[in-house]
């Protein structure tokens, strides 16, 4: 074509009439091909009016997406015929299966246009089968091309074949005559019987019910304890049971009542409602061992809301009405999952008697949005029921078989879904359980195991009636071989995995990536003025207007500083902090960790008391501002309706997830979180997954709608959009705030501190207009709104913390995968010096109260062991994420987690150096129940995004640093980084402490040892004087001691609450140095002092320089001292003082740290005359080596008057070496007998303590650690 025509432009196309209530009425257009004639066209199709154009990819593409669109339709066409024509045998009236079905799950478009012209033998009916029989051709035709298995659509194709099998001379005849054989029923007949309402009877009936009080309910699973718990707030007295305990134990905690098994619960209820999985757990809670029956009432109702077959119901009512007592029995299964069973929104179906649905109407209609009285008897609801999870069943198999052949045919699942919403082949099911499939999150709503039971029934039914139901079947099958291969328990979206595993195929449509650095340039330019200021002085006009921050968690404090935060809310403790004019302070409510039930109840309480305190000092008003999750997780809007009731209503509700720290933009309304230098919308993240907080939308208009379920729709959500922000500033912030109607809802886009600022300017002018607002935001918010400056993260010398005696305690309980990650990255990093405490979570939540106990023992027990033992130790949660069938249980088992994880601080009684808390809740609990902890101080950050508190004085550990670590802030490494900041600090280098010496005009004490009696003293010394000092060994002492002498003093340097190091001195020989230099010691002495000048010079530089490859000082000395040490004597005529000028080149050489001067200095003894050393030469080394940056040495301490102690440490001498009279000391001490070896080494410890103690004072180094 493109050679006889040069100017042709091809698109493929697929045009089909918008079904949605979005696109309804208006032609859709998708195209594909080449970009530049794809662009043309589209504004060519904009042009038109009710025209919605799709570019898709390149040429071949639309078809591609109409032939899925085709085999969507193709298998709806055959399963709604099968779902008619068994719900016709079952008895049910065509017309009412239609008009229930319509607005049930198990919906289509297919089905809602199919069914009427079934019934009234609509001559459209045979070009409708024509068209989809030869569509369904091309996509068969395609599936084999590309080798994709289509096993529903291949039994539908077969079925639209038989179909139009029936032939009248050369025309297809109607397909009814084919489908009246095939299934024995003529369904035109049947729809022209008599009609009625099941809806007005429904209405009729609940008018006419008798009341009923005593309920009776067994099975608290995922719907049962919604169900179970919307009858108790609705006024009845529900008395239940369950196998499962912790469930029993929250229904009581909701205020209702529970039996320990269905026999005691049965006993004088009114009405008995069961809500089981199958009929095996109906009948075991009926008839087995201490059932119900047996013990119920005369004229007791048992409403059986599980879904069973038809025939188990009517076989069941058969066994009641045997026993004679007027036990009735009515069939009601239900439909509407969790939330709506919650809420007693269901949609049910119920059959019975007259007398039994006259019983039991109050309870229904109380459960109930739309109920549906079905004619027929018991078993009749269990029809329709039946032939709505046949529906539902086979269109979600459908979605999973359509969705993996678009992956296989190269199309963007994604995008396909979003085009298919409006087409024909859509169903219910297909618009719920798509966005799983392509989230590839198979958290379950309802399992696959659900539907091969439900299925089961189905084809246990069909086979009953004689109604073959083939694409049925295929679904069945489906759902079986998932189940087979371990999905059963997941989603039953999940069947989508069953096509993936046989082909390859990944259905999961991940959305393309975002530039973070892209999307950020692409803003416009920030709002030139900086209004930190004017913000700063606005609020100090209205310094009585006071933010209270409700957090529910601690985490909320990671952008503050110098703020307190209470944990108890009492009257009092409000108004003595009102009484302070504080610009804010944060009210700690954990809330985050409770039900919502819970969390509404404690914010209302909070709020009550704030009112009464704010009474209580005169001119004082506030705003409040309830602090969440800045990835959406939390109780909205649970949380603000509840603070509303008490304050009342406001002017508007401010939405304001921003958090720059975290990595949380909003952008376009759609919240992001950060990954690396990506931005992912905040809806296909890990944590939209939460298993109590879990949510779909991205864009936080949406979310509002999600979260208020419907209540405040997308439309009347008002933004604040970065360009009025960037543009505009805060006086168009205060106009459009001043301009919402009462009680709006006003999201914030921001994408940088500046725009939290703008923003926080124009609301604080707005709240002086006399506006109030109710805020529900992130950390960020907080500190822009009081005009808060950062500083830089804190460090443990910043809180004058030193080397402590004890471990630090790092406790995690958070589960999202980033926490996961980040324990992963700290046992790698921090695996040598960390113990790893790990707490079984199956033990302490799913275990017996012994197994619990005994798991908590024996982790407090290493704990106390490890801290005791100056170990940082880590206590984490095992990470395998344990859930609940709902979010209540899943909540209920994160409280058993968290109780656990404060019991074992509570009880460990060895003071840690610090603590460090992962995770909100866990951190809240630490503080507040392990720790007592009643109100706390924000002193900063430990690192960007993570608080850093100062518990109060009645806290258990009072001045320990508490370190508040969000789950879910930082890089991989963030945890292993603060853990290494706040560890117990490595060992002081010795040209440190020279330094610190240098710098505070004092000198260290060098001691030599020989043995551990020797290094404890010196270190025992040390800490009690509060002073730095070396341990000292000589080559001597070496060669006795060996390797295992500098092991003893080196891990006593690193167990020191005191700066220590260890020296190796008068290193002679080069082979001995060499040695040394990989033993661990912190410096070495080079002694070429025997040596010639230049042959000094030449032994030093080389040791000196593999020295400090490793990091080490050295120290070398130049002249020589007379007198004898460790067995090496040098005679008065061979000792010389140090020349100034040699010393000078000799440094310049060497490049040595320190230098150890020959100035009249002697090792051992003095002579009877005392010491003559040459202060005007130590003057003159002292201004070369203050020059040069080198400290200077003084050996042969011992003796010395301390008058010239001090004169030399005022000359500049910064490190002193002793030997002799620490040694003497422990030579007088074993002359004393008549002790055994224990008192000999204790007495002859405590010998040289005393005589080194005296030497760290006299060398002005006491209190300088």
């Amino acid at each position: 074509m493109s050679g006889e025509k040069k100017d042709a432009l091809l698109l493929d196309g697929y045009i089909f009439s918008g079904l949605s209530d979005e696109l309804k009425q208006q032609i859709v257009v998708v195209a594909s091909g080449r970009q530049d004639v794809a662009e043309r066209a589209r504004q060519f199709f904009n042009g038109l009016d009710k025209t919605i154009y799709f570019a898709e990819g390149e040429f071949c593409t639309s078809s591609k997406i109409k032939l899925v669109n085709d085999l969507l339709e193709s298998i709806h066409f055959i399963a709604s015929v099968e779902a008619m024509y068994l719900g016709v045998r079952a008895g049910i009236h065509p017309s009412i299966i239609y008009d229930i079905i319509s607005n049930a799950a198990g919906s289509s478009r297919i089905f809602v246009e199919l069914v009427p012209k079934l019934l009234s033998e609509d001559p459209l009916l045979i070009d409708f089968l024509n068209s989809s029989k030869k569509n369904a051709s091309y996509v068969m035709d395609m599936a084999k091309a590309v080798i994709f298995p289509l096993p529903l659509l291949g039994v539908a194709y077969q079925q639209l074949i038989h179909g139009s099998s029936e032939v009248t001379g050369d025309v297809s005849a109607s397909p009814l005559m084919v489908w009246e054989a095939s299934f024995g029923v003529n369904i035109v007949d049947a729809a022209s019987q008599q009609i009625y309402d099941a809806s007005k009877l429904a209405d009729q009936l609940v008018m006419e019910s008798k009341s009923a009080k005593r309920i009776g309910f067994i099975g608290l699973g995922a719907m049962g304890f919604g169900m179970a718990s919307h009858l108790l707030r609705s006024g009845f007295y529900v008395v239940a049971y369950d196998v499962y305990k912790p469930t029993m134990v929250r229904f009581d905690d909701l205020g209702g009542s529970t039996k320990g098994s269905p026999e005691e619960l049965a006993k004088d209820v009114e009405i008995l409602i069961i809500m089981v999985a199958n009929e095996f757990q109906a009948d075991s809670v009926l008839y087995g061992s201490a059932g119900a029956v047996p013990v119920l009432s005369a004229g007791t109702s048992v409403i059986l809301s599980s879904t069973v077959s038809p025939g188990f119901v009517i076989r069941l009512n058969k066994r009641l009405e045997a026993e004679c007592r007027d036990i009735k029995l009515v069939d009601a299964p239900v439909s509407g999952g969790v939330k709506r069973a919650a809420d007693g929104t269901l949609t049910i179906m119920a059959s019975g008697t007259d007398e039994a649905l006259h019983c039991a109407g109050a309870v229904l209609s109380a459960l109930s949005e739309k109920l549906y009285i079905i004619k027929g008897g018991c078993g009749a609801a269990s029809s329709v029921k039946m032939v709505n999870q046949l529906l539902a069943g086979v269109h979600i198999a459908s979605a999973a078989e359509a969705m993996a052949f678009a992956a296989r045919l190269n199309l963007r699942t994604r995008r396909l879904f979003e085009i298919l919403q409006h087409a024909r082949g859509y169903s219910w099911m297909f618009g719920n359980r798509v966005p799983h499939m392509l989230d590839n999150d198979y958290t379950p709503y309802s399992a696959v195991d659900i539907f091969v039971k439900d299925l089961g029934i189905v084809s246990s039914e069909s086979s009953n009636s004689k109604i073959p139901v083939h694409v049925s079947t295929i679904a069945h099958q489906l759902f079986i071989s998932g189940s087979a291969s371990g999905w059963g328990r997941y989603d039953d979206a999940a069947v989508v995995k069953v096509y993936e595993t046989l082909t390859g195929v990944k259905v999961e449509g991940k959305p393309p990536l975002l530039s973070k650095e892209d999307v950020l340039h692409s803003l416009p330019a920030e709002w030139p003025e900086d209004p930190m200021d004017d913000l700063v002085s606005v609020a100090s006009r209205n310094s009585k207007k006071i933010l209270v921050v409700l957090d529910d968690d601690p985490t909320g404090t990671q952008t503050v500083h110098d703020i307190e935060v209470l944990t108890e809310w009492p009257v009092e403790a409000l108004v003595e902090q009102f009484l302070k004019l504080p610009t804010c302070f944060f009210i700690l409510t954990n809330s985050r960790s409770m039900t919502a039930d819970k969390a509404m109840l404690l914010v209302q309480t909070i709020c009550r008391n704030l009112e009464a305190a704010a009474k209580n000092v005169p001119g004082v008003s506030y705003t409040v501002v309830l602090r969440g999750d800045s990835t959406l997780r939390g109780h909205f809007p649970e949380e603000a309706d509840a603070a509303v009731s008490v304050l009342g209503e406001m002017d508007a509700w401010i939405i304001c997830p921003f958090f720059l720290q975290g990595g949380r933009y909003t952008i376009n309304d759609i919240h992001y979180v950060a990954d690396s230098d990506r931005l992912i919308p905040a809806g296909e993240t890990e944590f939209a997954k939460d298993a109590a907080f879990g949510y779909k939308s991205s864009n936080l208009r949406q979310w509002v709608e999600e979260k208020t379920r419907g209540r405040v729709s997308e439309k009347q959500v008002s933004t604040i959009s970065i360009n009025l922000l960037r543009k505009q500033g805060p006086n168009a912030v205060c106009q459009h705030l001043c301009s919402l109607e009462k009680g709006s809802v006003c999201i914030v886009n921001a994408a940088s501190e500046k725009d939290m600022a703008v923003f926080a300017s124009g609301m604080i002018q707005a709240e002086l207009k006399g506006k109030k607002f109710l805020c529900r935001t992130a950390a960020s918010f907080v500190s822009a709104r009081i005009g808060i400056k950062p500083k830089p993260p804190i460090c443990p010398n910043d809180l004058g913390l030193k080397r402590a005696l004890t471990g630090g305690l790092i406790v995690v309980g958070s589960y999202v995968p980033k926490t996961t990650k980040q324990v992963d990255e700290l046992r790698s990093q921090c695996g040598q010096s960390l113990r790893v405490i790990e707490v079984s979570v199956e033990m302490v939540s799913m275990k017996s109260t012994e197994d619990r106990d005994q798991e908590i023992s024996r982790v407090v027990e290493l704990g106390n062991a490890y801290i005791q033992s100056r170990k940082d130790s880590l206590v984490v949660t095992s990470r395998q994420l344990i859930t609940g069938r709902t979010p209540e249980e899943s909540l209920e088992i994160n409280y058993k987690v968290s109780s656990a994880l404060v019991e074992i601080v509570r009880r460990i009684d060895s003071k840690p150096r610090y603590i460090i808390a992962k995770g909100g809740i866990t951190s809240s609990d630490i503080a507040t129940k392990a720790l007592e902890a009643r109100r706390a101080k924000v002193m900063g950050q430990a690192l960007a995004g993570v608080p850093l508190w100062q518990l109060g004085p009645e806290s258990r550990f009072p001045g320990v640093p508490y370190i508040v670590f969000p789950g879910n802030v930082g890089d991989n490494s963030a945890l292993a980084k603060v853990v290494r900041n706040w560890a117990s600090p490595s060992r002081i280098s010795t040209k440190q402490l020279l330094l610190n010496a240098e710098k505070g005009g004092y000198a260290i004490g060098a001691f030599n040892v020989y043995n551990l009696e020797g290094v404890e003293a010196v270190v025992a010394a040390a800490e009690a004087e509060n002073s730095p000092a070396i341990l000292q060994i000589h080559p001597s002492a070496l060669k006795q001691g060996g390797v295992p002498l500098v092991v003893s003093c080196i891990a006593a340097a690193e167990q020191s609450s005191v700066p220590i190091t260890v020296h190796y001195d008068h290193g002679t020989s080069k082979s001995d140095l060499l040695q040394a230099l990989e033993m661990g010691f912190d410096s070495v002495m080079v002694d070429g002092s025997h040596l010639t000048l230049g042959e000094n010079i030449l032994y030093t530089k080389i040791v000196s320089s593999l020295a400090h490859a490793k990091g080490l000082l050295v120290e070398a000395e130049l002249g020589r001292l007379s007198g004898s040490e460790d067995g090496l004597t040098v005679e008065e005529y061979e000792a010389r003082f140090t020349d100034v000028a040699q010393a000078e080149g000799f440094i310049d050489e060497t490049s040595i740290d320190a230098l150890a001067v020959c100035i009249g200095n002697v090792h051992g003894k003095y002579p009877p005359s005392g010491p003559n050393l040459k202060l005007d030469l130590l003057k003159d080394l002292r201004a070369l080596t203050l020059k040069k940056g080198v400290s200077l040495v003084l050996h042969g301490a011992s003796g010395l008057p301390h008058e010239l102690v001090q004169e030399c440490i005022d000359l500049g001498v910064r490190k002193f070496n002793v030997n002799t009279e620490v040694r003497n000391s422990y030579l007088e001490s074993l002359k004393k007998s008549g002790k055994d070896l224990i008192q000999v080494m204790s007495s002859a410890k405590e010998a040289m303590k005393a005589v080194v103690a005296e030497k760290l004072h006299l060398f002005g180094s006491a209190g300088k650690a």
